[in-house]
């Protein structure tokens, strides 16, 4: 049976969505039905966010990763492609350094911030997070017209009034009400320290958006660790550019996909 809250749709090679830190699975809601007509997706909300429960403690990336895990072997999936974002872009590397992806396209991911940026980041989220909670009885409201979307994912997105009402909206199940969300910006933010990357075997493209006001310099700093990744510039993108990049998105997971079948790793 599985554990995580899910969305699953279209046929061919399994393909895993996995969000950041106070989001949802619908933060790629408008991604999804494109996705699906080249993959088999499944998007699922990490713990504590959504539908999904609160699972793991400390929930530190590792122990967020292994209910993802635990989460794919209840549906008898074993490798995987992976596009995350975020902290799902941070626990996209990890399986792929378990070996549980056959390719990785990582958004933004969280864990090689500096000190300077780490505070900048925790700020941005810990406001949110309050921000959300109070707005919550007018969030449905705001998230159905452009000008209160681009309230709710300014800083999030670079053009906040053409994200849709649903990806709005995962900003109710995630930062407004995600359980456990402090000490999850704690462990898996604030004191993650990436290690073990030189055993990632798989094609992984890392992209962040040019107008990221989140993420920093982080993105980058991933390729000297990551054996033959790439690095893709997304312009006029944020730090969750579903919307804001999405034709970009959607060819470099095809073209990191077959990169996998092709077998070729490094540039």
């Amino acid at each position: 049976m599985p554990l995580l809250a899910s969305d699953r749709a279209g046929r061919g090679e399994p393909l895993l969505l996995l969000h950041g830190i106070g989001s949802t699975r619908d933060d790629f809601a408008a991604l999804l039905p494109r996705l699906a007509e080249h993959f088999d997706v499944l998007s699922l909300d990490l713990p504590g966010h959504g539908g999904s429960p609160v699972s793991t403690w400390p929930p530190t990336v590792a122990t967020l990763t292994d209910a993802v895990e635990a989460d794919l072997d209840s549906r008898g999936m074993q490798r995987v492609h992976v596009l995350g974002n975020s902290l799902g872009g941070r626990i996209g590397i990890e399986l792929a350094a378990r070996h549980r992806a056959h390719s990785l396209v990582s958004l933004s991911p969280s864990g090689l911030g500096l000190p300077a940026e780490r505070l900048h980041q925790g700020l941005l989220m810990a406001t949110a997070r309050n921000l959300t909670r109070t707005l919550r009885p007018v969030l449905g409201t705001l998230a159905s017209t452009p000008a209160g979307r681009t309230a709710l994912l300014a800083g999030m997105r670079a053009r906040p009034w053409e994200a849709s009402e649903t990806e709005a909206l995962a900003m109710r199940g995630g930062f407004a009400d995600s359980t456990g969300f402090w000490s999850m910006l704690w462990w898996a933010v604030l004191q993650d320290v990436p290690t073990g990357l030189h055993r990632v075997d798989c094609p992984v493209t890392l992209a962040q958006g040019a107008l990221d006001v989140v993420g920093s310099g982080q993105t980058p700093r991933y390729l000297a660790m990551i054996p033959g990744s790439r690095f893709q510039l997304l312009p006029a993108a944020g730090h969750a550019p579903q919307s804001d990049a999405a034709e970009a998105i959607l060819t470099l997971v095809r073209e990191t996909a077959a990169r996998a079948t092709s077998g070729a790793l490094v540039s």
